[in-house]
């Protein structure tokens, strides 16, 4: 048994959920769920990061206060949880939190007391989608390769910075360990990336320009640029500094804390995020977990380009259980994966009309006629691809265990059986069963309430209602 740490990214508030941070939520869910089912301890977190320059400008065109546009916004993400069958215990912390504001100030002191904090005046290229300055020789076509569409802006101004030069040679070290980042290549990247040469980077914006954000402790005039304030979220959560209830010291310290990310997130989260905590004093993370971006039509999906998927539209169509099937099994955990309408309906009637839906009909329609009762048996998992945190490969192999018992039907006919060889008939409908059981305590993770329902189904000897109705 483990104490495990497992934080989703704070999605920023500037718009509805999308369909790639749903996903982020449900890999992150089936972990969890993985986890605990097998004796883990586990302090599961997601929120809302809810201060910054974008959302201050979209407050202002809608005519709102900035604190009741982000409460709407929350609001929405919030709903993903129960929309998503995410578990109920999740932790959900704001930065508009006055526990979350009490650590960034906190956090800002220690850096500041490490010598790593200092003012200047600077200029440069300004994208407000990262909300950081980009380098010239960062630029792709002119623009920020992450946020291609928007106009750089030109900004001069005096802002507090960062000494993450100071940090080079630790960086370097850290993510030299095998494991820190998941898939491989991602800390490659990341090596990469570092072995270039660090940057100072900007922590502050003049309170003149940008009045939403949490004031910088002993600088009236200054606020904290949003990254420095959105990745203390991380420790807040746990209670941190004060962690009267001790669970920093339990899931961050002493246990394994984990992060899942976009694979944009890897300078934020392995290099900015590891040095701050480095200056502060606090423990590094353990394993960073990046997943790739969910495409349309070859494009990212993303708020500004206006072709995001909701997540809730997913629901409405598909259901819950079918919406978490769908994005574990069908969205790639670390590579792209382009996704259509036509795509999900295909994936949805194949996978769970035709697959598991139709084989929980055919086994318990003839166990309830052929079988008596059923014995509940413990047995051992085998649930291949969890501990490579790769719910797609886990979901494949069950579904390959599907596709061999819909054969093992049509092999052994023990709907024909019945009536010539009834004592090898029920001895096939027994295994069949047994196997259906199996399936459905493997199947937890990733689709609980369907995974209850077979289980349950199964002990009582009777044929649910249709699991899955096909979309035509």
């Amino acid at each position: 048994m483990a104490n495990k740490y497992l934080t989703t990214t704070l999605p920023y508030v500037n718009a509805d959920p999308h369909v790639g941070f749903a996903y982020e939520l449900v890999a992150a869910d089936a972990l969890v769920r993985y986890w605990k089912a097998t004796g883990d301890d586990v302090f599961f977190n997601t929120g809302t990061d809810e201060h910054g320059q974008k959302i201050a400008g979209k407050a202002d065109e809608k005519g709102e206060s900035r604190q009741a546009y982000v409460d709407h916004y929350a609001n929405e993400f919030r709903k993903l949880i129960p929309a998503l069958g995410v578990s109920e215990d999740i932790h959900f912390i704001r930065t508009t939190d006055e526990r979350h504001k009490k650590a960034a100030e906190e956090l800002w002191r220690r850096c500041e007391a490490a010598g790593d904090i200092y003012k200047k005046k600077y200029k440069g290229l300004y994208c407000v989608g990262d909300e950081m300055f980009v380098k010239e020789s960062e630029l792709v076509d002119g623009r920020c390769a992450n946020h291609p569409n928007l106009e750089l802006e030109e900004i001069e101004e005096e802002n507090y910075f960062f000494k993450l030069s100071n940090y080079q040679s630790y960086l370097e070290e850290y993510l030299s360990r095998d494991g820190v980042i998941v898939p491989e290549w991602r800390r490659q990247e990341a090596r990469s990336f570092v072995k270039k040469g660090l940057e100072d980077f900007s922590i502050s914006r003049e309170k003149a320009r940008l009045d939403w954000g949490i004031p910088v402790p002993g600088d009236e005039n200054q606020v904290m640029y949003v990254w420095f304030d959105a990745l203390t979220n991380y420790v807040s959560t746990l209670g941190w500094p004060e962690d009267t209830e001790g669970n920093y010291e339990k899931f961050w310290k002493s246990g394994e804390p984990m992060q899942i990310a976009g694979k944009d997130q890897v300078r934020f989260q392995s290099v900015m995020w590891q040095a701050m905590l480095k200056s502060a004093g606090l423990a590094p993370t353990a394993k960073v977990l990046y997943h790739g971006f969910i495409t349309s039509g070859g494009q990212k999906m993303s708020k500004s380009l206006g072709n995001v998927v909701s997540p809730f539209e997913l629901v409405s169509r598909y259901g819950t259980e079918a919406t978490r099937y769908l994005l574990l099994r069908h969205v790639h955990p670390f590579e792209d994966t382009d996704v259509t309408w036509e795509r999900l309906d295909e994936w949805y009637n194949a996978g769970l009309v035709n697959g598991i839906g139709n084989l929980t009909a055919r086994i318990l329609k003839m166990s309830e006629t052929h079988l008596g009762a059923f014995e509940a048996h413990d047995f051992i998992s085998e649930m291949k691809g969890m501990e490579e945190y790769d719910c797609k490969s886990a979901l494949d192999y069950l579904w390959s265990r599907i596709q061999a018992l819909d054969e093992k039907i049509a092999e052994t006919e023990p709907f024909k059986l019945v009536k010539t060889e009834p004592e090898r008939a029920k001895a096939i409908l027994e295994e069949l069963r047994a196997d259906l059981y199996r399936l459905s305590i493997e199947l937890r993770p990733f689709m609980p309430a369907t995974a209850v329902t077979i289980e349950e189904a199964v002990k009582a000897n009777k044929k649910p209602e249709n699991l899955f109705a096909r979309i035509d």
